[in-house]
């Protein structure tokens, strides 16, 4: 299967941005094509035929019990038994998406595994979707295009900065509540673009606030991220009361994490972003203990070398 184009380390700042932004609800395809247990691969077969997928869910319900696959297929046509039931054939054991997470976890998997798709489950563990990578390019390039429209339409050229001199906006931030992650980011980078920033300082914004709000979701036993102004930088602060990180050193490389086993199954915790952070930043500090991490950034909002 070829990889996706893109990755969150070397991928340009606006595809950034919308990796960290988008979910893999807003990307994933919702008009499914299922089967039941009892249907026979003979019968699959034609469905995918008539309905041009390489891939079937295997359904009770809404309960995703199994996937049967064009390979699956091509293997019952070889071994004489395409009338067999799907539940004898199809593949049980299945990686799974979650509709909340970022589409950065769904590129990575693509990355990860050999599959041509993922299926899609809700908090209630119903299918709700399927995910291709041509579903991420795709979505990818609308969303570009988009962004580039607006972009075209800005006719400010004066900094309105000034009007947020001494602001302090704080945000509570809750352990495990992935339901709300994103949501301080989201009001940062709103903030940022009312004052007519300049759109690649807003991305660097987004993306350390963001990676830095996904750390206390999961990475802490809570906090809070502050997001403070002044004309010429604007601040972020991530603090937390523990449990701390016993190396500091060790979590500034890609990968490294504090993640239970149990975040990590939801497919969350696979690295603590703190690199991501720190390359975005104009100035960065960590410090930790048991009693708990405390992060600072601060980014230019108008540097002398402005970004082309």
């Amino acid at each position: 299967m070829q990889e996706i184009p893109i990755n969150t380390i070397t991928s340009p700042n606006v595809i950034l941005e919308l990796i960290y932004r988008l979910k893999v609800k807003d990307v994933m395809t919702t008009d499914l094509v299922t089967a039941g247990k009892e249907t026979t691969l003979r019968q699959i077969q034609h469905i995918m035929r008539e309905k041009q997928v390489t891939g079937l869910p295997i359904v009770v319900g809404k309960r995703l019990i199994g996937i049967v696959s064009m390979d699956d297929i091509i293997q019952a046509l070889d071994k004489g038994y395409i009338e067999e039931k799907a539940q004898d054939h199809m593949t049980r054991n299945l990686i799974v998406l979650e509709d909340d997470m970022p589409i950065s976890f769904a590129i990575s998997y693509f990355d990860r595994f050999s599959y041509h798709r993922f299926p899609v489950l809700n908090k209630h563990k119903e299918l709700v979707g399927m995910i291709t990578s041509r579903d991420i390019t795709s979505t990818l390039l609308v969303e570009i295009n988009r962004e580039i429209e607006e972009l075209e339409k800005r006719t400010r050229t004066t900094s309105l900065s000034e009007e947020m001199s001494g602001e302090i906006h704080t945000y509570t931030i809750m352990k495990n509540d992935f339901e709300n992650a994103g949501f301080a980011s989201t009001e940062i980078k709103k903030r940022l673009k009312s004052a007519g920033i300049a759109p690649h300082i807003i991305r660097r914004a987004a993306i350390a606030s963001y990676e830095l709000e996904m750390n206390l979701v999961v990475h802490s036993d809570g906090g809070e991220l502050i997001a403070e102004y002044s004309p010429q930088t604007m601040q972020i602060t991530a603090r937390d009361s523990g449990p701390g990180i016993s190396d500091v050193e060790a979590a500034m490389t890609p990968g490294w994490s504090t993640a239970s086993e149990w975040i990590r199954s939801l497919g969350f915790g696979a690295g603590m972003g703190l690199p991501n952070v720190r390359s975005v930043a104009d100035d960065f500090t960590i410090e930790s203990n048991r009693n708990g991490t405390t992060v600072v950034c601060t980014i230019e909002l108008h540097p002398k070398q402005e970004e082309t």
